[in-house]
């Protein structure tokens, strides 16, 4: 090499390296060396690909391309393979090569872009720094067709040095982005855990997250029965609720956590997913487990397809344990609001039957009595005894009825005792059908006896018929009781929510509470079902 081109080395070298030292801006570094370089080589024009995965690559900086290649906002710069980025995905593309004919141009000049400057051949020199790969850098001029050994030395190291820059503000950019969401997480997880609520959690959740992270869609899919329910989403700041129920093997990608129990990212959504969320490229759906408990799947997409990095997987799977273990102690605490209403309505009821009702009972017999012991005919005042008695009775039968929502009396004879006791009282024929007999967990139990006793009331009040049939089924895995009457029926659409009564929806509620799924089935003049079922494993709630 002469001593001239060995000093013009030494000056691009150091101008390079001095320029890669001014930013830690990837693209502004890149922008800010290309046009370095061209400067200190003479050459005219260059651009810089970054590149991933094939075919995923982005032209990070160019300098004085020719009209052709600046079509349509630079398209074709920003589209379709070429002989460079197939070596350099193939692996062919070690050291800095004359590219003898550029795809990019020759369309240019087939498809008559525009001008192209007399440009028909360019130099490709990759981007790479221990052992990484990251990108190309070529570079031209008008009417040269051919560089020389040393010029493609010079390019080689040039491109040695903007390699080892780029891995450099990676790192440091990941850096910086490790700190941020770690900062963002800590203000997340706040949030999280000033909820108190199950069914306000999925709302929330999904809000805070794509407000805090800038993430424009985000899901809440939450476990019912065998399925999962869309039960909230966040698409670029606007935030729904559902209650959308699909089979939980259908959801690709998010089907995909929820059985195998792993955050899966995804590039592309299938079509099946373009009908049930807002659109994105890449997805990650993080699973949501309390324990061994699997009890729904989280989903986050953005618009751009460029893979989540590995720090945020890492801060996914913070988000999860955090949000569960929030979940869980929602759940807790509603379990034991539950337990203060229950202990408050078991102290009401003994109030009731020791102060109300005997004093209706008192005075039923007293107004009997008076009249029993009336020495002369008084139609007015036999009338008026009469009325008192009759009234008196009427109040101790709703009085008896009420202490009987407040605290089923002879719950401990079992469940489906119980319902037939109260159903007999509001004037059902209940029929029982028991298989299986297993201790339950007091929350499960006072779900069931609540849910059946709504079930009732509403067969007595909608269903035109008296008879009810009773099943309740226990084994080691679950327990399930099914109430089903012979009467009217109705139109019964479980996706539209809306029109649930309040009946159906509260107890749908109080299932889920405890962690079970309610089911019914009804048709118009086919009578109804309704089924509800819990787990019982080392999870259920405890007794």
């Amino acid at each position: 090499m002469s001593e001239e081109l060995r000093e013009q080395e030494l000056v691009t070298l150091k101008a390079i390296a001095e320029t890669l030292n001014q930013s830690n801006d990837l693209n502004q570094m890149l922008q800010s060396v290309l046009e370095e370089l061209l400067s200190v080589t003479g050459l005219s024009t260059g651009w810089i690909f970054l590149a991933e995965d094939r075919p995923s690559f982005h032209c990070t900086a160019d300098y004085n391309l020719p009209p052709a290649l600046l079509i349509n906002d630079k398209k074709p710069m920003c589209n379709g393979g070429c002989w460079c980025l197939d070596k350099y995905w193939d692996g062919r593309l070690k050291e800095a090569v004359n590219i003898i004919e550029c795809k990019r141009l020759e369309d240019a000049a087939k498809y008559s872009w525009g001008d192209t400057k007399d440009i028909t051949h360019h130099a490709t020199v990759p981007l790479s720094a221990g052992g990484e790969k990251f990108g190309l850098l070529n570079v031209a001029s008008p009417g040269k067709e051919h560089f020389s050994d040393e010029e493609l030395t010079l390019l080689q190291s040039v491109a040695y040095q903007i390699g080892t820059a780029v891995k450099r503000t990676l790192l440091y950019q990941a850096q910086e982005k490790r700190a941020e969401n770690y900062a963002r997480l800590d203000e997340l997880t706040r949030l999280i855990w000033k909820i108190d609520r199950c069914e306000e959690i999925g709302e929330e959740v999904v809000e805070q997250i794509g407000s805090i992270f800038h993430y424009p869609v985000v899901a809440f899919f939450r476990k019912e029965g065998q399925n999962l329910s869309l039960r909230a989403q966040y698409d670029d700041g606007k935030t729904s609720v559902f209650r959308k129920s699909y089979p939980a093997e259908k959801l690709n990608g998010i089907s995909r956590a929820y059985l195998e129990q792993q955050i899966i990212t995804s590039k592309r959504k299938s079509s099946y997913m373009a009908d049930i969320l807002p659109p994105y490229e890449a997805s990650a759906a993080i699973p949501l487990t309390i324990r061994e408990e699997r009890i729904g799947v989280l989903l986050i997409g953005r618009r751009e397809s460029e893979p989540f990095t590995k720090n945020e997987t890492e801060v996914f799977k913070a988000i999860a344990d955090h949000l569960t273990l929030a979940i869980e102690s929602a759940r807790l605490n509603e379990q034991r609001q539950e337990l203060v209403i229950s202990e408050e309505r078991n102290r009401l009821a003994r109030d009731l039957h020791d102060s109300v009702s005997q004093k209706l009972f008192s005075l039923s017999m007293t107004a009997r009595g008076a009249k029993g012991i009336m020495t002369e005919e008084n139609e007015l005042l036999k009338g008026s005894l009469e009325d008192i008695q009759k009234l008196a009775q009427e109040a101790l039968t709703e009085m008896r009825s009420l202490i009987w929502q407040l605290r089923p009396a002879g719950i401990e004879e079992g469940i489906v005792t119980s319902l037939k006791k109260y159903g007999n009282n509001l004037g059902l024929n209940v029929y029982e059908e028991v298989n299986g007999v297993h201790e339950l967990p007091r929350a499960i139990e006072e779900t069931i006896w609540r849910i059946g006793q709504e079930a009732l009331n509403n067969a007595k009040k909608h269903s035109d018929s008296d008879t009810i049939t009773l099943r309740l089924e226990s084994n080691k895995a679950s327990v399930s009781l099914e109430i089903e009457d012979q009467g009217n029926g109705f139109d019964y659409n479980p996706e539209n929510t809306e029109k649930w009564s309040l009946g159906m929806t509260s107890m749908k509620e109080r299932a889920e509470l405890v962690g079970g799924c309610l089911t019914i089935r009804s048709a118009v003049g086919d009578g109804t079902k309704v089924k509800v079922t819990f787990p019982l494993n080392k999870n259920s709630v405890t007794k």
